[in-house]
This record gives structure tokens, C-alpha cells and sequence, in this order.
């Protein structure tokens, strides 16, 4: 194990993009990165179902993506930047999914952060 990750599962809310998290969301992680390619998203978009079919997701994978489970697809091994694609297709800002990956209101959220007005 590197050195530098001693501990970091005592870390609360810290999950390792490891291999095996890699290994184990790389369909997922590739469902979310299609969303870039415009029939794709359409697809997405129209029929989420035929989306998920037509990418062989699991019925976890699905669920996870049909519920907008943001903390979920993280624990589950997605990577934050395939979730932007998401995000981006169905409205959600990235304060909002780290709102939601925290249990928090995103107005929650924004008070643990510098935003001028948040306060």
C-alpha cells in the first residue's frame, strides 16, 4: 500500500478510486461518460431504461443512476468526473451532488463554504 494512503479509511466520507473501485464501476463509469456523445444523452434523455439496458448496466448501476444517487455511484466507484456528465444532463451543479454525497441541503452546503451571500 502506498505510504501516503495510511489511514485513510478512518477518514469519514473519504472513498479510494483504488483498482478494484476502478474494476468494479469501469461499466458505470463508461455509461456516464457516453452521456457526452449526443445520441447517447438523447437515449439518456428519452428512454433512461433503454439507456441502462443498451449499456448492460447492473440493476444496481441502474438504480443508482435512475435515483440520482450521487454518494451511492461514488461508493460504488464512479468517478467524479464521469458524474459531471450526469450532472450536466440533468440540471444538477457540482455543489449539489457534494450536497447530497454530505446528507446536506445544498443551502447547508454552501454555509460550510466561501460563496460571498452564502452566509
Amino acid at each position: 500500500m502506498n505510504p501516503q494512503l495510511k489511514g485513510i479509511e478512518k477518514l469519514e466520507g473519504t472513498y479510494l478510486f483504488d483498482l478494484e473501485r476502478s474494476a468494479k464501476g469501469l461499466r458505470l463509469n463508461r455509461f456516464l461518460h457516453g452521456l457526452t456523445v449526443p445520441a447517447k444523452r438523447e437515449l439518456y434523455k428519452s428512454d433512461p431504461e433503454a439507456a441502462f439496458s443498451g449499456a448492460f448496466l447492473s440493476t444496481e448501476e441502474a438504480r443508482l443512476v435512475r435515483d440520482l444517487d450521487w454518494g451511492g455511484m461514488i461508493r460504488y466507484g464512479a468517478s467524479f468526473f464521469c458524474l459531471e456528465k450526469l450532472g450536466r444532463v440533468t440540471g444538477t451543479s457540482n455543489p449539489e451532488m457534494v450536497a447530497h454525497m454530505r446528507g446536506e441541503t445544498l443551502e447547508v452546503f454552501l454555509k460550510t463554504r466561501r460563496v460571498p451571500g452564502a452566509r
